[in-house]
């Protein structure tokens, strides 16, 4: 069976819901030199659907370290735990960012899972953040690092 394209009004309600930011490193998409796409947070090859309660902004990166995996290991109790999930799950029980808001910092097994597995703090997006905090433009409001 073949793969219906997204509507406008679903992508757009898509980016507008996440703040035009990644709902996974917070990068945001005005500053990213790549397009971010609508992630099936459950994918299609595992029986998930085109809806809106089953697509992410994403960024890149994240789309593609995440890949079609729902759950990952935790290094600290070398549990499977589930991947973060932004339409189930509250960020902020989850994450928090360093004192430069330039590293996001794993408060549960399923945030340093997805950190890990989505390499959320790598060098680029992390040289990315510290430049915007400079400029007063990270973290995203919505996200802010007093949260």
């Amino acid at each position: 069976m073949p793969r219906r394209k997204l509507s406008k009004r679903l992508k757009q309600l898509v980016r507008e819901r996440a703040h035009f930011c990644c709902e996974y490193c917070l990068s945001q998409e005005a500053f990213s030199p790549d397009p971010f796409s609508n992630e099936h947070i459950i994918p299609l090859s595992t029986g998930g659907r085109s809806t809106a309660n089953n697509l992410a902004l994403s960024c890149q990166g994240c789309n593609n370290f995440k890949y079609t995996f729902l759950s990952a290991l935790d290094l600290v109790t070398l549990q499977e735990v589930p991947l973060y999930h932004p339409r189930r799950d509250c960020w902020e029980e989850h994450f928090s960012w360093n004192n430069d808001a330039s590293e996001l910092i794993g408060l549960t097994a399923t945030g340093r899972a997805t950190i890990e597995t989505l390499q959320l703090n790598r060098e680029q997006v992390v040289n990315l953040r510290r430049v915007l905090n400079i400029v007063g433009k990270h973290p995203p409001a919505h996200r802010s690092a007093s949260q």
